[in-house]
């Protein structure tokens, strides 16, 4: 697989708005677990190979448990989220997958009882967010880091 551009070379300026907003939304006061699990269920959802080994990697770096990502994509068969992170999971593929679900009531009413006014928006701006990465990353072919020994010839 060989990468068809690397964004940030070619368009830095172009992507500086989107750090930002990367910035504010890791300082918005929800739990860096949550925002970690969010960014790697969503890029599950689209195959993102590259934001699912950045996400994952980061969560871990951050104490996520190894079992709790390898359970992600399964998270509805699972008692190992809270009440809280599965409102955001179910949010999240929601509207990762809004052409079709088209964010049911009952997904924005779960959401509602776990997460305030200001929460909800700043969520919704994540889950934006991560989308529109996955689509950089899958449009333009970005390769995550793999060590040479393993890497396929």
């Amino acid at each position: 697989m060989k990468a068809r551009l690397i964004p940030f070379e070619v368009a830095p300026g172009s992507l500086k708005p989107m750090m930002e907003l990367e910035k504010t939304l890791k300082n918005s006061g929800l739990e860096h677990s949550l925002l970690e699990l969010v960014k790697t269920r969503a890029s599950q959802i689209n195959g993102c190979a590259y934001c699912i080994h950045m996400h994952t990697k980061d969560a871990r770096a951050n104490g996520e448990s190894e079992e709790r990502l390898y359970l992600l994509s399964a998270w509805r068969e699972s008692p190992l989220y809270s009440d809280r992170e599965r409102a955001a999971l179910a949010w999240t593929e929601a509207l990762t997958l809004v052409a079709e679900t088209h964010a049911p009531d009952e997904d924005y009413a779960e959401l509602s009882r776990h997460f305030t006014p200001v929460e909800q928006v700043n969520l919704t701006l994540m889950i934006g967010a991560i989308n529109a990465w996955n689509r950089l990353a899958i449009g333009f072919r970005s390769i995550h880091p793999v060590e040479a020994s393993r890497a396929a010839a």
